[in-house]
């Protein structure tokens, strides 16, 4: 059921779960709010564990039975790209999505939350299109076990791994919904996808486009749900792997409930990652993306710079930089195409933003921007983007991943110090190095334990071919890279005598 309570774009109402290819209906219904004004979007369906049993059981049989697990992989690549063209059609309501479930600005939304995920879908389409299920073994001479000396060749075969569980954050959702389901489909299984109770909608909607597009039945299935739901995703011994992005809490949980039918599990979960800016760096443009990591999608993301490590010499002149940029971002109405800092998703996220500046600084940090509510926004939840100055390492605002708008200053005195700093924690996502030298950033890269560095900038985006993932509590495994569909694969090694 879903029943409109304030203006939405067009495709957000949708009369039940997406399951074997058509609509179920539920027998509950949840609000979904838009954090920019705290009103209900929509009453979107709220599934139980008998819709996830039907939504694996779907898939499952999809898998078993249907076409798509069997079908040759450009056949696969030219029903991908169907639905890149439906979702293409209906870019405009994407975005107001975007803009409505999440509180993204207009401003970056399209260039960042369809734009982006949608260059990623053309690089699953584009490897599924080339995938080759057999690749050949070299042929070797060797002695067998009786004495005899074999000429022996193989071949490796990748099959699709079966019933995929993708399970997705509200911090962007129709860009990790891509994220997971493309390579997944791409690489011949089926799926069950089921997104933040935060931001239903862009999931449902892809079901929708899955439908449009003429995909089988039970290939993608879109349930919605609480605990119980993700908790039934996870140890269903139907379900052959379990993609997660979200906490390491969570991610640490999901891990744990896959264990007992011992699933194969990718987690891409928290980070707190290090921003290194030498003394030769180039501070305007350093501050300016120091100033972006802290603003973009209201910090609400896992692979933002949030430490910034900074050389003692130019440490206060950085901070003067960052404020200063800081102090003219536009905050407020997600819709106004000036604004460049929308709010954070619910009213627990600022609490917990602002319980971490006061710690900090009752502990002895400075505050250098931010640190508030912004006066102006009267509704909404908002909180003013925040530099905390003077951060030790082992204050919980430099230890513990946020998801707001805040970012702590840490100086060093050189490079081991630096690096030293940035390993300092239980996460090991992303983070970058600012300088004029790109050789000691080079160096400096290789001893930072982060599934992503970049320097000076790196590409300015996500490339496709460049793994994704991290160290330590940061996840298990890697999205993205040149063997996307790798992940999704079952390996099966056929050898036989060549002579």
């Amino acid at each position: 059921m879903s029943t409109s309570t304030a203006q939405a774009p067009a495709r957000a109402h949708y009369q039940g779960l997406f399951i074997d290819g058509g609509w179920r209906g539920t027998e509950t219904d949840a609000p979904v709010l838009n954090p920019a004004t705290e009103e209900t979007i929509v009453r979107a369906p709220l599934g139980g564990v008998a819709d996830a049993d039907a939504a694996v059981s779907a898939a499952r049989r999809a898998f078993d039975e249907g076409p798509w697990p069997a079908m040759a992989p450009r056949e696969r690549s030219a029903a991908l790209s169907r639905l890149r063209e439906v979702l293409t059609g209906w870019a405009d309501d994407i975005v107001g999505l975007v803009v409505a479930e999440v509180g993204i600005p207009v401003s970056v939304a399209r260039a960042s939350q369809f734009d982006a995920p949608m260059q990623l879908l053309d690089f699953f389409i584009e490897r599924c299109a080339d995938f080759q299920a057999l690749r050949p073994l070299p042929v070797t001479n060797f002695q067998n076990r009786h004495g005899a000396t074999v000429l022996g060749a193989g071949v490796v075969q990748r099959s699709p791994r079966g019933v995929v569980t993708a399970i997705t954050p509200f911090n962007a959702p129709f860009f990790v919904n891509l994220l997971k389901v493309g390579p997944a489909l791409a690489a011949g299984c089926t799926v069950v996808l089921k997104p933040s109770d935060f931001t239903p909608l862009e999931a449902l909607l892809l079901g929708a486009a899955a439908y449009e597009a003429g995909l089988p039945a039970g290939v993608l299935n879109v349930v919605t749900g609480g605990i119980e739901v993700g908790e039934y995703l996870t140890t269903d011994p139907r379900v052959d792997m379990i993609s997660f992005t979200g906490s390491d809490v969570i991610g640490a949980r999901v891990m744990a409930q896959a264990s007992a039918t011992l699933k194969h599990v990718v987690l891409e979960l928290g980070g707190k990652s290090a921003m290194i800016v030498r003394a030769d760096a180039d501070l305007d443009a350093a501050a300016a993306r120091g100033a972006q990591e802290l603003t973009l999608f209201t910090g609400q993301g896992c692979g933002l710079w949030t430490r910034h490590l900074v050389h003692r010499s130019i440490y206060d002149d950085y901070l003067d930089r960052v404020a200063a940029v800081l102090h003219h971002l536009p905050v407020g109405d997600p819709t106004d195409a000036h604004t460049v800092v929308g709010p954070v998703i619910r009213d627990t996220a600022r609490s917990r933003a602002e319980k971490y500046v006061a710690d900090a600084l009752e502990q002895g940090a400075r505050l250098v921007a931010g640190g508030r509510r912004p006066p102006h926004c009267d509704r909404g939840y908002y909180y003013e983007p925040t530099l905390l100055a003077d951060v030790r390492s082992d204050m919980a605002v430099a230890q513990q991943e946020i998801f707001g708008p805040v970012g702590v200053a840490i100086p060093f005195g050189d490079d081991d110090e630096a690096v030293r700093i940035a390993n300092d924690s239980v996460y090991g996502l992303s983070g970058s190095i600012w300088t004029a030298d790109p050789g000691a950033a080079f160096a400096m890269a290789q001893q930072v334990q982060s599934g992503n560095i970049s320097i000076n900038g790196g590409t300015g985006g996500m490339s496709p071919w460049a793994p994704f993932g991290g160290y330590k509590r940061s996840g298990v495994g890697r999205e993205l890279g040149a063997d996307v569909l790798d992940d999704f694969t079952e390996t099966k090694a056929i050898q036989f005598h060549a002579g």
